[in-house]
């Protein structure tokens, strides 16, 4: 099925403030899913948070080791699955998760890139990554959502890998997640500029 000018659009307009582009391979297949516009955007606006994420933390907790890419990968694709289960865009629901793992691993997507569709709502489960953590965050915060228990879990591990005090590397990411949050009102305007439906 062809994408529609309301796919297109929300893969490639520039936005206000400028939204980064999915990775070519995520435009590719959102468009030979005839993905839904909102989702599309939805996608880009995540995507563009974790950069955002990943660069603060860069600057702020240097010594914090994760697979940039993978982040990057798994928050432009976390919900593809409701590209399959569309009442899940403007409603509850959580078939979108293992439906996205394996519509991705059935396009040939590496199993530990596809697991985010499928774990980005579980950041509280055991033997949750730092990478799979990260997703989860910019999955919040674009929106401006603060999540005090993910945040939390997020702290640990940014105390664990600089050596820091709780409490500084609480500030460092309270400071990072501060500033994103500030831009929520902008890419929440941004994703209802498109239609859940083409």
């Amino acid at each position: 099925m062809p994408p529609t000018d309301a796919l297109t659009r929300a893969l490639d307009t520039p936005g206000e403030p400028p939204v980064r582009r999915l990775p070519p391979a995520v435009s590719a297949l959102l468009r030979t899913l005839a993905a839904p516009p909102r989702l599309a955007a939805h996608l880009r606006l995540v995507h563009d948070v974790a950069h955002e994420l990943a660069d603060g933390l860069a600057v702020h907790c240097p010594g914090l080791r994760f697979d940039r890419e993978a982040v990057l990968f798994g928050a432009a694709t976390h919900d593809v699955g409701k590209a399959v289960h569309t009442a899940e865009l403007s409603g509850p629901g959580s078939a979108h998760e293992p439906a996205g793992r394996e519509l991705l691993l059935a396009h040939g997507v590496p199993e530990h890139l596809a697991r985010f569709a499928a774990t980005h709502a579980a950041w509280h489960r055991d033997g949750v990554s730092v990478e799979e953590l990260l997703v989860s965050t910019a999955d919040k915060v674009w929106k401006g959502k603060r999540v005090p228990d993910l945040e939390d879990l997020l702290v640990d591990r940014l105390a664990a890998a600089t050596g820091a005090e709780r409490w500084a590397a609480y500030l460092d990411l309270d400071g990072v997640l501060g500033r994103i949050a500030e831009g929520a009102d902008g890419r929440l305007a941004f994703q209802a500029a498109f239609p859940v439906h083409p």
